[in-house]
């Protein structure tokens, strides 16, 4: 006889089965489906353009969308994750990685995958759907692990690679096999293929970044592109060295923020990431292709059908932050299918997607040379005519441009003064002033866009960091075993006295036993969490020693292992730190607006609007339109809206997306760093949002809530 659970799980599942065979009976369109109806793809379509036809939301009744369910997830921090929608489920993932699959009407949960499994300390934008007749599936990652779930149940599909696991790593090879990598980012789905982004180390000994392709139906790796060349292949004479993929320094150029895919022409488009280690290029002379480019593959080969190279040896981490666009743009009454690509530098490019040919000029413009010993700065980077940036630009700011609300304004300008304000400064032992900072004017919530159309919708922060470089203390001799292995890993982001940069999302590790337990710190430091990458060679007895360090028990140890050798991975300059130029008062040092959202026309490279984004509650009422900064991007209807959360003030808001007036806000119980989902069910529009908090000092949040009409 089945218990009460069992029976109501049983019916759980009939119910699933019988609204996903009607919602498929129900879409019956004049050729094929409006993909933009739906959202069972992260960030909407493949094409990643936000963008939704669903229509009974309108800027009339805007006024009377009400909550009409939350979810409570088991933990509680930042989930970054953008929901998808198949049949009658949203499908989220959790601050801890928990896949859950809660119903779409009642955002009852239905399913979680991951509630007797560890607990993992990282982020993730979401999963992937992908269905053939009856069989679905979801595509989650864990660690350097994809999983298949059975898209019904949430169970592992055993068929799938190892009982329903693939370690994304066997696609790499030998030497890469125990070094850090994970994904944040959902896989391109193509056909039976899903093309994973892939997230390494930063540093030296860095994993390679190669694009694999994964069968979705065994596990199978089906091809793969090297971006980081062998010798003798296109791009391997840009290194210094034609053997720089057997370094064991030199690795990374990975893409890590998401590809688009052209289903019809059968490309996938992916921006690939900065070479490792960062900061420091002198062991790796050249323009380092296919690093910092666009790509475009043949999504059934891996062929590269062409690239551009966004920024030439990168020493700024200035990878693109973001999937690029796939819309339509029209010239001389021409239509031409585009692909756009936002940067951090608040530049936007355009290209014919078929040829890569670029739609507005780009110009090659000489840049400062490099004064660092062993370093030699790229001698030109490229700048498009059009648009113009959507964030202003170091070389543009002067004392006056310093904060009216800042209460030390006299240190501010000794700091501002000795800094280096060039455009494309090199890294040097001074400091340089990076504006658009570390995390970009565009991040990598990305840019919505009407893909029919040619206008894209951005939101940008303005947020000044300041760059600077050291030189390396790689002789750790006589140091205690913890002291070295956290000086060497862990003090450039957490300062050498474990004091943190909190202002700039790292936080104090004073006193943080605490805090955290030792099995939490360990999985942090493994497999990272937010910002910070993970360290999986750290183990046995180095993570027993760093833990000893980093609890105060180091000194009490008496038999603790004294350094006596030299890291064998090492460069001589190192990165201090990612340091925000900020106030007294931990505002930013520039004057306002402190974060933007903007409506291009890709047609002509015009701006249509242009507005602040965000409020400053530190300010009060003098605070609010000041613009703050947002993580998360914006959803696009076709009836004229723009939907968005993302700013670390904690509202939700609809613009107009023709004029940009505001017209709805709404304050949630946590900040939405996160980019919103909207789907249909039983006749009704939703939003549905993730509200994790965390980030930026924002208060905690365990939600994930669904708007509608009253």
């Amino acid at each position: 006889m089945l218990s009460n659970k069992t029976f109501a799980r049983l019916l759980c599942f009939l119910f699933i089965l019988q609204i996903g065979q009607s919602c498929q009976q129900e879409t019956t369109y004049d050729e094929k489906p409006d993909k933009y109806k739906t959202w069972s793809s992260y960030l909407g379509d493949p094409g990643r353009s936000h963008f939704s036809t669903l229509s009974q939301i309108t800027p009339e009744n805007i006024k009377n969308l009400k909550l009409a369910w939350e979810y409570e997830a088991d933990d509680w921090g930042q989930m970054q994750m953008n929901p998808i929608i198949a049949d009658s489920l949203v499908y989220g993932v959790t601050a801890a990685l928990r896949i859950v699959a809660i119903h779409a009407g009642t955002g009852k949960e239905i399913w979680q995958f991951g509630d007797s499994v560890k607990v993992w300390h990282s982020t993730s934008r979401g999963i992937s759907y992908w269905e053939k007749a009856n069989d679905k599936r979801i595509l989650c990652t864990r660690g350097s692990e994809l999983y298949a779930l059975d898209a019904l149940t949430g169970k592992p599909i055993s068929s799938f690679g190892d009982n329903g696991k693939i370690d994304m790593r066997s696609g790499l090879p030998e030497s890469e096999q125990n070094k850090f990598l994970i994904s944040n980012t959902p896989g391109a789905i193509f056909k039976d293929l899903i093309v994973m982004p892939l997230r390494v180390s930063e540093g030296s000994g860095a994993a390679l970044g190669d694009v694999m392709a994964f069968n979705i139906i065994t596990g199978n790796l089906e091809w793969s592109f090297k971006t980081i060349p062998d010798s003798g292949e296109e791009g391997s004479d840009t290194w210094g060295d034609s053997n720089i993929r057997q370094s064991d320094i030199v690795g990374a150029a990975n893409n890590w923020s998401g590809m688009a895919v052209d289903e019809e022409l059968e490309i996938v488009y992916v921006p690939t990431g900065s070479a490792a280690p960062d900061f420091y290029g002198g062991v790796r002379k050249g323009s380092n292709l296919f690093a910092n480019s666009l790509v475009a593959l043949d999504a059934n080969t891996g062929e590269k059908l062409w690239h551009f190279q966004f920024t030439h040896h990168d020493i700024w981490d200035r990878d693109p932050p973001a999937p690029p666009n796939l819309l339509t743009v029209e010239r001389n009454g021409k239509k031409i299918d585009a692909v756009a690509q936002v940067t951090k530098q608040g530049f936007v490019f355009v290209f014919d997607r078929k040829t890569g040919e670029p739609l507005f000029d780009i110009e090659e413009r000489p840049v400062p040379m490099s004064k660092l010993p062993g370093e030699t700065a790229w001698p030109t980077q490229p700048f498009p005519v059009k648009p113009k940036p959507f964030a202003r630009q170091s070389e543009d700011l002067s004392e006056a441009n310093l904060s009216p609300y800042a209460e030390n304004i006299d240190e501010l300008r000794e700091v501002f003064k000795n800094a280096d304000k060039r455009m494309y400064g090199p890294p040097s032992l001074d400091p340089v002033l990076l504006l658009p900072g570390y995390d970009g004017a565009a991040e990598w919530g990305g840019a919505g866009a009407d893909p029919n159309n040619g206008i894209l919708y951005v939101n940008s922060n303005e947020m000044p960091w300041i760059l600077q470089m050291g030189e390396a203390e790689n002789d750790i001799s006589g140091l205690p075993k913890g002291q070295a292995i956290y000086q060497q890993n862990c003090a450039t982001c957490h300062q050498p006295d474990r004091s943190g940069a909190v202002a700039s999302g790292f936080p104090s590790l004073i006193g943080i036993q605490y805090r955290k337990e030792k099995d939490e710190v360990s999985g942090i430091v493994n497999n990272g969490k937010g910002m910070m990458t993970g360290f999986p060679q750290i183990k046995g007895d180095d993570m027993d020693a760093l833990l000893r360090f980093l609890y105060d028990q180091e000194i009490q140890h008496s038999v603790e292992e004294k350094v006596v050798k030299k890291d064998s991975l090492t460069v001589p300059y190192k990165h201090l730190g990612y340091t925000k130029f900020l106030d007294s008062n931990g505002l930013p040092a520039i004057k306002p607006p402190w974060g933007t959202l903007h409506a291009i026309d890709l047609n002509t490279g015009e701006y249509i609007w242009s507005i602040p984004f965000g409020n400053t509650p530190e300010l009060g009422e003098k605070g609010v339109g000041l613009g703050a900064e947002s993580y998360g991007g914006p959803v696009i209807t076709e009836n004229g809206l723009l939907f968005i959360a993302a700013s670390r003030d904690g509202f939700f808001r609809v613009f107009n997306r023709h004029s940009g007036k505001l017209l709805f806000e709404y304050e949630l119980l946590a900040p939405a760093f996160a980019t919103p989902a909207m789907y249909e069910y039983n006749g009704k529009q939703y939003i549905v949002i993730a509200c994790g908090g965390e980030k930026l000092g924002t208060k905690k949040g365990n939600k994930i809530v669904a708007f509608a009409l009253e």
